[in-house]
């Protein structure tokens, strides 16, 4: 594969410098992993599932009595674990035929299942079953009877980790396989994001469970100090430069405006009516964290074509947020997030993302407007894009994941940081004391930020991958805000990085064209349905992938017939 001319370099990054400059403020410090769980509405009544526009899938919804402690041989009551199951292609026993296993997120599994199109579109050529099985502590899939005595505090909460989820998944398919006589169908898992990481986890914990697994948008190494804390919001901050740079300068101007008004007398009132706040305001923080969770699920959740998945959207919503086609200008911001990840992808371009729509809203307003009406009419395009919110609840959870608070306050602890010469936000820096206050303070327990790197690994990850795991896939892209925290190189022969290819050698004009066509990525954006707008990039990463199953299954099926014929 051919790459740029050498002799571009230089001046594609000078031009980048002089196009793509910024500064910042300060803020408290976070804990990632609140933005992979937290997914907030902004309305008092609106359900995203019910009036979600995605297919809609046939299934049976049942349930498994499940152990409420997979690592003890003390008597605890078990709990019923929905999951749903379609066997409508499945090929039976008799054919060996395959099993494509979703590893639950953090959520209610309906709303996953009806947002992963790509297990039931390939389902069929591979006479797979499907299942959906759900995570503990979410959606009906409830310990102690209710979510009320679940939640109830730190002792009943602490069945809710990734481990005992990871298990879950085991014991149900193997007691699935056994009921059905099923034993020797191969076992093939998916997910995305925090169920792609499960995936990954899962494969490794447990390889004689599946023979693959496909982990997309999975932010596995997104732990310690495995990456900058700054990675998340440097990613989310270049994907509205790239869209327009009045709009990424509004933004980052925004938060020292929003403190000023809500330091003065009746400022957070007016900051509550100027964003249509449904209780008034009892701090600035909690207006600037639900507008920093906006931005950062609006470049995870940039699709090319309407969708419902976080809220209902139109297609490349940064950009709805922004203005235009693709300038010079705003291209070559873009290819400065490539350069940045050259070295890490061999200049194989592999670009999930989300990028494109609070901008032109922002942008359309006459020079001299209020920078918080311009902020507020941009939110909205998250926050409200059907128009049919009147006001806005800072702390709805309509997909039941308010467990993921207790997750990011246990195990999952993602170091984020803000830098002013890179970012929108406001600057701060990671305070795992801070964290462990308020962790104290909501749910009496202390983080334990190294655990996960001692139960799945995370040092040393692409040496103890190529020793002792296989068969995963890894598809990112550098556009979307996880992707830094991923995997996105291959470790092995059998451990890969999906990365789209494209011919970068013939001028720039065609470097830029590519990078516009690839930036219609998103956060796992692979297992969504097919669409007619599907660029031809992911119709190629999809076949990759189909491809890479594929020949897990022959493998499988030759292993077996050798097996027989002995």
């Amino acid at each position: 594969m051919s790459t740029p001319w050498p002799f571009l370099y230089p001046v594609l990054i000078l031009i980048i410098s002089f196009l793509c400059q910024a500064s910042g403020i300060h803020l408290p410090s976070k804990n990632g992993a609140h933005y992979l769980g937290n997914l907030k509405s902004s309305s008092k009544t609106f359900s995203l599932v019910a009036n979600s526009r995605a297919p809609k899938y046939q299934y049976e919804t049942k349930y498994f009595q499940q152990k409420l402690d997979h690592f003890s041989f003390a008597y605890l009551p078990s709990f019923p674990q929905r999951y749903l199951i379609n066997t409508q292609h499945w090929v039976g026993p008799s054919r060996l035929g395959p099993i494509f296993l979703y590893c639950g997120n953090e959520g209610d599994i309906e709303w996953f299942a009806s947002n992963t199109g790509f297990v039931w579109e390939i389902a069929p050529r591979f006479g797979a079953m499907v299942i959906f099985p759900e995570h503990r502590y979410y959606g009906e899939s409830m310990p102690h009877g209710s979510k009320e005595e679940a939640y109830k505090n730190a002792t009943t909460l602490s069945y809710l980790t990734a481990e005992q989820a990871i298990a879950d998944y085991a014991v149900l398919i193997t007691e699935l396989k056994r009921n059905l006589s099923a034993q020797a169908c191969p076992v093939v898992l998916f997910g995305g994001s925090y169920g792609g990481m499960l995936a990954a986890w899962m494969r490794l914990k447990y390889p004689h469970i599946s023979i693959g697994a496909l982990a997309s948008s999975a932010p596995v190494l997104q732990f310690e100090d495995l990456v900058p804390p700054e990675t998340f919001y440097n990613i989310v901050s270049n994907d509205f430069r790239r869209e327009s740079m009045s709009c990424f300068n509004t933004i980052k101007e925004s938060w020292d405006v929003i403190n000023k008004v809500g330091q003065i007398n009746g400022g957070l009132a007016q900051l509550t009516k100027t964003f249509h706040i449904c209780r008034e305001l009892e701090s600035v923080d909690d207006l600037s964290n639900w507008l920093d969770s906006a931005y950062s699920y609006l470049a995870m959740a940039n699709y090319p074509y309407p969708t419902d998945f976080l809220m209902p959207l139109p297609g490349s919503p940064i950009k709805e947020v922004s203005t235009g086609p693709y300038t010079l200008r705003e291209a070559t911001c873009i290819f400065k997030i490539i350069i940045n990840h050259a070295e890490a992808i061999s200049m194989k371009k592999s670009i999930w993302v989300s990028i494109d729509t609070v901008c032109r809203k922002v942008d359309s307003f006459p020079d001299g407007s209020s920078v918080l009406q311009r902020i507020f009419e941009g939110i909205s395009v998250y926050y409200n894009y059907t128009g049919k919110v009147d006001c806005f609840n800072l702390d709805d959870d309509p997909h039941g994941m308010s467990g993921w608070d207790w997750q990011a306050c246990t195990e999952m602890i993602m170091p984020m940081a803000s830098n002013r010469t890179t970012s929108m936000f406001p600057e701060f820096r990671y305070d795992p004391k801070s964290d462990e206050e308020q962790c104290l303070k909501e749910f009496n327990v202390k983080p334990r930020p190294t655990w996960i790197t001692t139960e799945f690994g995370g040092h040393a990850f692409k040496s103890a991958l190529k020793a002792f795991g296989s068969n995963i896939i890894f598809s990112n892209g550098l556009l979307d805000p996880w992707s830094g925290g991923s995997v996105l190189e291959d470790v092995s022969e059998t451990i890969v990085a999906l990365i789209t290819e494209k011919d970068w050698g013939k001028h720039i004009a065609t470097i830029l064209s590519a990078i516009a066509d690839m930036a219609f990525s998103a956060h796992h954006l692979d297992l969504r349905a097919a669409t007619a707008e599907d660029p031809d990039w992911l119709l190629d990463q999809r076949s990759r992938e189909i491809k890479l199953i594929s020949e897990w299954l022959d493998e499988y099926y030759d292993e077996k017939k050798a097996t027989f014929s002995m």
